[in-house]
Parts: C-alpha cells; sequence; structure tokens
C-alpha cells in the first residue's frame, strides 16, 4: 500500500510544525538557502493564516507537506520556495516586485508560473458521448499535458505542480465521493502522465496508487491483500536479490549496474486489465534491471541470472535480436526467485537504456501511444537529463544548477471560453485562434478578448490564455490581414481561409464570364453538342457545372479544353488529301493584305496552305514546297520535312514570306512537356496556358512507371511566335516541369 514519508510533525499547530520542519531539513541547504526558506514559511504563514482546505487540512500545513515532497526529492531551496508561496502572489506584500525584492528574480518567476497554471487546475471537457468523443476528450487531454509543459518551461514548475497533486490525493479520503472521483479522474489522465514523461517515478507510483485507491477501492485493497506483504517488505526482498546478483555478476567477470523496484499497485491492476488475467499470472511484481557494457556482456549476465534461478520458458523475450518497432532493445526474462517468488530480470546496454529513457523508445512515448512529436520530445529529455542529476549536485552547487531556459516551446496552448485546449505556434495571433476554432468565426472576426481584457488583432497570445473572439454578423475579411508586415496571421491554415474566401467572393461574376466564354469557343470550333456541365466538372474533379464555369471564368480552366470535351468540331485544321476536288486557285489564297497571310515570291493567285508536320506561325522563317495538285505547302525553315528533302525534290522549293501585318489568327502549334508526374500537375499546366491565352486544341499524356516522369504533347493554337515563347515561358516556371519544347 502507499506510505507517505514526511518530516512533518502530526498533532500540533502550524507555527510548531514549520518550526520543527525546518530544523528537518534546513542542515541541507547553505546559509542562502536556509534564508529563503525561513523567510518562504514566514511569508506562507502571513498569506494563509489559519485557512482550511476542502480536506480539513490548513493550507500552510498543506504547502508544507508539499515542500517536503520536493526535498525528497533533493530539490534546490528555491523550488521549495515556491511551493510554500503558492498560491500568495497577489496578496498584500506577495506581488511579483516584492518577491523578487525579497526572494530573487527565480522563484518570483516560479510563482508567476505557478499562479498561471493554478487557474487552470478546475478545467472540465464536456462533449456528446460515443467514440468520437473520446477521441475528442483524449485529444483535449494531450493538448491540456502538453499545455502545462509550455507554460512551465522550467521544469521545477512541473514538479510543484504535482507535488501539490500528489498532496490533494493523500488526504483525499476526507473529500467527498465525487471530489474524490474528480481527482482521480483528472490525476490518472492528466497529471500522472505528466510524472510519467518526466521520469519523476517516486511520484508517478504514489499518484497512480493513491488514484486507483480513491476510483477502485475495492480493487485496490483486493490486489493489497493478494500480495500478502507491505511495499517496505517487497523491497527488503528486492534488495536481497540485487546483493546475490551483484556478487554472482562480479564472480563471472562481468561489469555491470544491478537496479530493483517492487512493482507498484496500479501498475498491477493495469497489467491484470490489459492482460485479462489474475494476480497469481503476473510476474514482474518484483522485477530487477541490470545493465552491461556491451552486447555479448548482455547474454553472459542472463546466463547468471538462468544459472541462479530456474526461469519461466513462456516469459522470455529477447529484444535485442529483434527490436521492438520503436527500436526498444533489451532481454526480457522471468525467473522463480529467492522463495520462489517470481521475479522480472532486464539486462540491457547503457546505450539501450539511454535510448529507452530518453530517445523515441522512452517508456511515456510508447506506453502512451502518442504521435512522436519531436519538438516535445527534445524538451522532455533536457527536462529528464536536468531532474537526472539535479539531486547529484551539493547544496552549494545546487544554485548554480539552473535548467535550461533556452529550450522554449515551438507551440502554445491556449483556451477557448469552454476550456477546450487548442495547439498554434509561437507567435500566433487572434485571427489564427479564430480561424482554428471554424472558418466562419474567423471571417466574422471584429475583435478579441484575452483573459477577459481588450486586445488588438495582432495580439501575440501566450500558453494558458483564454481567448474570446468577438464576432459580427455582417462582417467580411480585410485583405490587410494578408500582409505578412501587418502581423495578422501566422498560421497557413488562417490565411488559406482568407484566399478562399475572397476568391469566393467573386463566383456571380466568373460564372457569367465562364458561360459566355464556353459558349463562345464551342461556336468558334463550330460544335453542335450541348454541353452536359455536371458530366464535364467530374472529369475535372469539380462539384457542379456552375463550379466549372466559374473556374473557367476565373481561368483555372481553360474554355477551349472543355469545349473539346463536348463534342467534335464540325470542321478540323488538318491537311488536305493528296486530290482536291478542282477550285479557283484564287479562292484559297489569302490577300496580300489580309493579317496571317503570305506571300509566295514571284508568283500571284496561288493555292497555299500551312504543313501540318511543323505548324508554321507568324515570323517564323518559311519555305514553300510545290506539291502535284495542292498547291503551295508551306514550311518552317528547320522542319525535319524539308531538312530531309531528297536532292532531286529541292527544286520544288520556293520563297515564301509572311505578309506585312501581324498575324491575329490562330495557329495550331504542338508543345512538348516533360515533368515529374505529381497530383495536380495537369490543373497547374491547365492554368498557365490560360494565363498565357492559349487555347488548347488537343493533348496527348503518358507516364513512364520507370521513373514517374510524365511526358506530354499539346496542341495549342497561337497568333504569332513571340505568343509561343510566352506559352513556353510560362510553362518552364511551373514546379517540377523538367522541360518545355516546340514539337519538331
Amino acid at each position: 500500500m502507499v506510505q507517505a514519508v514526511t518530516n512533518l510533525p502530526e498533532r500540533v499547530d502550524d507555527a510548531a510544525a514549520v518550526h520543527h520542519w525546518l530544523a528537518q531539513v534546513t542542515p541541507r541547504y547553505d546559509a542562502n538557502g536556509r534564508r529563503l526558506l525561513a523567510d518562504a514559511v514566514e511569508q506562507t504563514l502571513a498569506c494563509h493564516g489559519s485557512a482550511l482546505l476542502e480536506t480539513g487540512e490548513t493550507a500552510v500545513r498543506h504547502r508544507l507537506a508539499a515542500a517536503d515532497l520536493l526535498f525528497g526529492l533533493r530539490m534546490d531551496a528555491e523550488t521549495l520556495c515556491a511551493a510554500l508561496l503558492q498560491g500568495c502572489l497577489g496578496d498584500a506584500g506577495s506581488d511579483a516586485a516584492a518577491l523578487e525584492a525579497r526572494f530573487g528574480p527565480v522563484v518570483a518567476r516560479l510563482s508567476a508560473d505557478l499562479a498561471r497554471i493554478e487557474q487552470l487546475t478546475r478545467l472540465e471537457y464536456v462533449a456528446e458521448g460515443g467514440k468520437r468523443a473520446e477521441r475528442n476528450r483524449a485529444a483535449h487531454e494531450e493538448n491540456l499535458r502538453r499545455m502545462l509543459l509550455g507554460m512551465a518551461e522550467d521544469v521545477r514548475v512541473m514538479l510543484v505542480v504535482l507535488a501539490d497533486r500528489l498532496q490533494w490525493l493523500r488526504r483525499g479520503k476526507h473529500l467527498s465521493r465525487a471530489r474524490q472521483l474528480e481527482l482521480a479522474d483528472d490525476t490518472r489522465r492528466v497529471y500522472a502522465p505528466l510524472a510519467n514523461r518526466l521520469g519523476v517515478w517516486q511520484l508517478k507510483w504514489e499518484l497512480e496508487d493513491l488514484a486507483l485507491r480513491a476510483a477502485e477501492p475495492e480493487a485496490y485493497m483486493r490486489i493489497a491483500k493478494a500480495l500478502a506483504e507491505r511495499r517496505d517488505e517487497r523491497q527488503r526482498y528486492i534488495g536481497a536479490v540485487l546483493e546475490q546478483l551483484r556478487a554472482e555478476l562480479a564472480r563471472a567477470g562481468i561489469a555491470a549496474e544491478v537496479t530493483g523496484r517492487a512493482k507498484h499497485i496500479y501498475s498491477i491492476w493495469r497489467k491484470m486489465q490489459r492482460k485479462g488475467v489474475d494476480i497469481d499470472q503476473i510476474f514482474d511484481l518484483r522485477a530487477v534491471r541490470i545493465m552491461v557494457d556491451d552486447v555479448p556482456a548482455c547474454y553472459s549476465a542472463l546466463g547468471v541470472v538462468h544459472g541462479l534461478w530456474a526461469h519461466i520458458p513462456s516469459e522470455f523475450d529477447d529484444y535485442i535480436a529483434t527490436p521492438k518497432g520503436n527500436n526498444y532493445q533489451s532481454l526480457h526474462t522471468a525467473v522463480l526467485g529467492p522463495e520462489d517468488k517470481p521475479l522480472e530480470v532486464q539486462i540491457r546496454t547503457r546505450a539501450m537504456h539511454e535510448h529507452a529513457e530518453y530517445g523515441v523508445a522512452a517508456h511515456w512515448a510508447y506506453k502512451e501511444a502518442k504521435a512522436h512529436d519531436p519538438e516535445l520530445q527534445r524538451r522532455i529529455v533536457s527536462m529528464r537529463h536536468w531532474l537526472s542529476h539535479a539531486g547529484d549536485a551539493e547544496p552549494d552547487e545546487q544554485a548554480a544548477r539552473q535548467p535550461s531556459t533556452d529550450l522554449a516551446p515551438t507551440s502554445i496552448y491556449v483556451l477557448t471560453p469552454q476550456s477546450k485546449v487548442v495547439e498554434l505556434p509561437r507567435g500566433a495571433t487572434p485571427l489564427d485562434f479564430a480561424y482554428a476554432i471554424h472558418s466562419e468565426i474567423g471571417h466574422r472576426c471584429r475583435g478579441a478578448r484575452v483573459d477577459g481584457r481588450m486586445v488588438p488583432l495582432t495580439h501575440q497570445l501566450k500558453s494558458g490564455e483564454t481567448v474570446t473572439i468577438i464576432t459580427q454578423k455582417n462582417a467580411q475579411p480585410s485583405r490587410d490581414w494578408l500582409s505578412v508586415h501587418h502581423g495578422y496571421m501566422v498560421t497557413s491554415r488562417a490565411r488559406n481561409r482568407v484566399r478562399q474566401w475572397f476568391k469566393q467572393q467573386d463566383f456571380d461574376r466568373h460564372l457569367a464570364e465562364g458561360r459566355v466564354a464556353l459558349e463562345r469557343e464551342i461556336t468558334r470550333l463550330g460544335i453542335d453538342a450541348a454541353p452536359q456541365l455536371e458530366r464535364l466538372a467530374e472529369r475535372f474533379n469539380l462539384k457542379s457545372g456552375d463550379d466549372l464555369l466559374a473556374a473557367i471564368g476565373r481561368g483555372d480552366v481553360a474554355a477551349g479544353q472543355v469545349a473539346r470535351q463536348v463534342g467534335e468540331p464540325r470542321a478540323e485544321r488538318r491537311e488536305a488529301p493528296d486530290e482536291l476536288p478542282p477550285s479557283r486557285p484564287s479562292a484559297a489564297v489569302p490577300e496580300a493584305g489580309r493579317r496571317g497571310a503570305v506571300v509566295v515570291e514571284g508568283v500571284d493567285d496561288l493555292m497555299t496552305q500551312m504543313a501540318a508536320c511543323c505548324r508554321p506561325v507568324p515570323h517564323d522563317k518559311l519555305v514553300g514546297y510545290v506539291s502535284v495538285g495542292r498547291g503551295v505547302i508551306v514550311h518552317r525553315r528547320n522542319c525535319r520535312e524539308i531538312l530531309n528533302l531528297p536532292e532531286a525534290e529541292r527544286a520544288r522549293l520556293v520563297q515564301v514570306s509572311w505578309a506585312d501585318q501581324p498575324a491575329q489568327a490562330g495557329y495550331p502549334v504542338a508543345v512538348v512537356l516533360s515533368a515529374a508526374d505529381r497530383k495536380g500537375l495537369l490543373r497547374d499546366i491547365s492554368s498557365a496556358l490560360a494565363d498565357a491565352d492559349a487555347n488548347v486544341l488537343g493533348s496527348d499524356t503518358r507516364t513512364d512507371p520507370s521513373n514517374d516522369i510524365a511526358h506530354m504533347r499539346f496542341t495549342v493554337q497561337v497568333t504569332d511566335a513571340e505568343h509561343l515563347e510566352r506559352i513556353i515561358a510560362r510553362l518552364k516556371q511551373l514546379p517540377d516541369v523538367l522541360s518545355v519544347a516546340r514539337a519538331q
């Protein structure tokens, strides 16, 4: 069972208890530490007087008990002072300035952090029933734990909080049944996991045992009776086992560090619940750990253990040869130790132990099954390293062993008026908070209160603050919110929601423009079919036909691309057949003054047509090939068909040039593109083509599965060579595009 160890006398008044306690603890500290503690208890007596708590204990006795717990952890005098002064900040003579003048900046800072955390000790989370509500509550509790760690940049603050909670549980039998259940529930969900993460086993075990005693008194007593021995007796048993093991390992020439523990009642109960077994099937009620220098020594030590006691075959696990998923490594075995009592033995190297305690395999990480958070782990590792060595320092060195304060958290945790915890990045503002709650709250935000005080929307929030958003029914976002220089928002979620809002405001205008653009393109191409907008919207991953038309109006989707999906044009631009019906040549010849026309040197009234292989556009250098029955076929000078023309056919080439005026008519040109295949690539390309005012007449896409490279060929309509260059330049600017060129 849980037994409290205390330096406080029973049945004496507070003043006598204070003097007795000081006499017991102050010899450990230097002169300055003794002075601080004497001043702190004096301030505590003045602050709390004879005030009583719910437990029937005086507030002074409660503070002394919490400080005594920290004394047992070998904490410095400043930490004990912060525990004694908890709840005094703000009283007469106990404001921040007065505390700093009397006790120094460290105690003042610890007291301020404790005052902020004390406001959160009554947080409740109310949600609907069901699995989703349980997940929401679990997320709330995890955020609450993170918030407490985030507010306590000095780990000693959390030790004071845990010691205070433990003293409440020690006196819990004097509380009402409802209050006992509330304390037990909060302890198991929030405070014991915090002690576990920080590696403060002395507090963790007692917190869990007392919480179980309050919540499940019958189960607690049943396990306690089944153990049939007191905890200190089990500790003595472990001590005898350790002596025997150390002697045998030394005799075998194995350098080892051997430690042990007796499993506490809550841990036994939890394993019984998880495995669905009775206590006689739990083999690690008593456990020892052996740490050696290397892996061969692990197996040598295992041989020593199995040579001493008979092992239980079903209880052996080799996590060195087969590590756990989090790379946890150790040898686990169970034996029948002295007096035929089951004994668990863990054997590992010191490097394995360091990884298990401080790395991603850390006990709290896999026991609580939380997603890995590198930033949180970094801070917890720093705290645990400091705590593991804080008690080793001599009293006159403790003042110099201050916890590192340069590991400030990158996240903050703030509260809604309903006490829901919201995680935000450091530097977040009320607008970031509003959009984290709901987009509509962000859109209609017109002000904010932090802890009941009006603040500007650029105010940087701090962990533990309660934020209330003031909204107006017809309020709208401001474009100034998107300005980085104004500092209204730091989260991408908030920025994206504002951008989307402005994008939606022009929906009706974009809808009308898109409908006109699509109808114009369908008419230009001579398509007779009526557009099935709902079906076409699905092809473009849009919800409705109106969304498709609005996307055309915004330029997100090209009108020509959609029109081609409606139906086939009545007449395609393609090479004429070898035999053309007789016609007046002049009918096919553009007038010299017509925009986009070509002129064949020395010949008037001659039929010409553009070659389909190279598709010339205005300002390309041209050459003509006199065909049989088809007039002059106009090519680009660097066209492969012309370059590979047999010598005998070159006599058919004639000089061709563009007319004087620039062309405005559309000319089809093939463009080839290679890009790393990714989601949204085709959408980005379509948007770029629309931005360049290029109408897509056709497309062909294939992806090479061996290297995930997409190869695309587009036929686009351009007005001249300069227009084509703009299109290619725009496509080259897209992310993941490897090459863009005009097809040869």
